[in-house]
């Protein structure tokens, strides 16, 4: 029986250029509205600047892009992406302060949730039309940032809230049209990546790079000449982000394509390769499939660069920085050491995201609630709960083995290299052990697979676990954090975010 034929809701316009290029149509759909959001950045910068406009019709353009876009990709599956918005601004203008956040995270996860479900339960595990879960996802985590933020900003104590939650917060709730705008703004309604509600609006109406350089050069008088301070130009960052999107795409056309992630559960391989064959296939498929995530990641960051958002401040050689927002570090990702530095630099914003509205509230189970959070957020396919349950032990043991283990290799450059060498080898294969339920998605092959590695990351995991709980001394609770919000590689060339809490690292 042959595929079931694919059907879109967002327009059809571009189905020649899918069928001349052998892409599905909702992928090229993705593709000019990016590029066309490319473009149309430059032009907001430079046309509809804070200069030129004012601030409402900065706040209609985006909003009107962004739903237009909207509109194109997913058609009448859009209405799902609007609801949850207007649904949530209902609550943010209406209810009880003191519980505004609870209300929208409920609302928001909630609805998020049912259409995940839909996903699975309607579409059997395929999806069989466009696709609207990606922009809802992020749509989901900018929702429940603002309401944390305003309840921050409106009901808790300054003394009550950590640095970065007193920069953060809002005293004040948004109008219709700035809450559309930061929600639905045509810069992140796609991809992302989600912001802080403060540093929008501080971009719309024009205070982004002047706050931005206040705030890195740690005065806030507002008598040190920053609002005269000509802006910088995001070309050179958008012109590199760019081109590392150009490497990006050429590998994924030349060599994930070459290796796709099925073959890892396929009965002829794992039956007839040996284990080091398998061990080496899955590693190297792993590898292969990051370059997509890079490329719509970087895309994106591009494009908010492009429209004079995202400005970090000047690095440590006086250029400017405009990785405020961006999501990942690539170099970081591929050299971590440890499975925490690859997820401290991988997918940053959600890393923030969830640590905004999870780990740093809760009371106790901060890791595990964090990580449940995460797969909920990610959706329902079985594969993610074994991807993001698998993580739980082995984050332990990444943490015990560090504590019990690393100082020895610290006496001499050559042992702490070789040490580096095999604890990225340990982080790379236990990566590729984690992920690999998360790209396959079934219960069935996951087992597969999980089998066919005999189980052994799990059971050295919580080998280790068990054995070095009590063979090292207790560090202070600031360093046992798990989601610190920063890249743990020097990046401030490439990545570093704002929200950096380089205090909590344990890698």
């Amino acid at each position: 029986m042959g595929e079931p034929a694919f059907k879109t809701t967002g327009s059809k316009w571009l189905q020649p250029v899918s069928e001349l290029l052998g892409f599905p149509l909702d992928q090229v759909n993705f593709m000019f509205c990016q590029l066309f959001a490319l473009g149309a950045a430059f032009w907001f910068r430079l046309y509809l600047s804070p200069r030129h406009a004012n601030p409402l019709v900065r706040h209609a353009v985006a909003t009107l892009l962004g739903i237009a876009f909207l509109i194109f990709c997913f058609g009448w599956y859009s209405a799902h992406i609007l609801t949850v918005v207007l649904a949530n601004y209902l609550i943010i203008i209406n209810a009880d302060i003191n519980n505004v956040h609870k209300y929208s995270m409920v609302t928001a996860m909630g609805y998020l949730t049912v259409c995940q479900v839909s996903r699975v339960f309607i579409f059997n595990y395929g999806i069989l039309s466009t696709d609207f879960s990606g922009p809802l996802m992020i749509v989901t985590q900018k929702i429940t940032t603002l309401a944390f933020q305003l309840h921050d900003g409106m009901c808790k104590k300054p003394e009550q809230l950590t640095s970065e939650q007193k920069l953060a917060a809002i005293d004040v709730r948004p109008s219709l049209i700035e809450y559309l705008s930061y929600n639905l703004n045509f810069l992140s309604v796609l991809v992302g990546p989600c912001t802080d509600y403060k540093d929008y609006t501080d971009f719309i109406e024009g205070r982004h790079i002047s706050r931005r350089l206040r705030l890195r050069s740690g005065t806030c008088n507002g008598q040190n000449g920053f609002d005269k301070t000509p802006e910088p130009s995001p070309t050179d960052a958008v012109c590199r982000k760019l081109l590392v999107c150009s490497g990006c795409m050429l590998f994924f056309l030349t060599v994930t394509r070459a290796l796709p992630i099925k073959h890892n559960v396929n009965s002829d391989f794992v039956s007839g390769a040996s284990f080091l064959t398998r061990l080496t296939y899955a590693f190297f498929s792993i590898q292969a499939a990051r370059p997509k995530f890079y490329f719509a990641w970087t895309l994106a960051d591009a494009v908010n660069n492009a429209a004079g958002y995202g400005f970090l401040g000047m690095d440590e050689n006086g250029k400017p920085s405009w990785d405020l927002i961006c999501n990942l570090n690539i170099i970081g990702i591929e050299t971590a050491t440890s499975f925490k530095t690859f997820i401290d630099n991988w997918n940053i914003r959600t890393g923030i995201w969830l640590k905004t509205v999870c780990y740093d509230r809760v009371p106790k189970h901060q890791l595990a609630l964090t990580f449940i959070l995460s797969a909920l957020w990610h959706g329902v396919y079985p594969g993610y709960y074994f991807t993001f349950l698998t993580a739980i032990p082995i984050t332990v043991a990444a943490r015990a083995v560090r504590k019990s283990v690393r100082h020895f290799f610290l006496s001499s450059g050559v042992l702490k290299f070789g040490y580096d060498i095999l604890t990225w080898a340990a982080t790379q294969l236990a990566i590729c052990y984690t992920v690999m339920p998360f790209l396959l998605l079934a219960v069935d092959h996951t087992l597969v697979y999980y089998r066919s590695m005999y189980f052994h990351v799990h059971i050295i995991s919580i080998l280790a676990a068990v054995a070095l709980h009590r063979k090292h001394k207790p560090r202070e609770p600031s360093a046992t954090k798990a989601f610190s919000s920063s890249s743990s590689a020097p990046c401030s060339a490439q990545c570093q975010p704002v929200h950096s809490n380089n205090n909590d690292k344990v890698d």
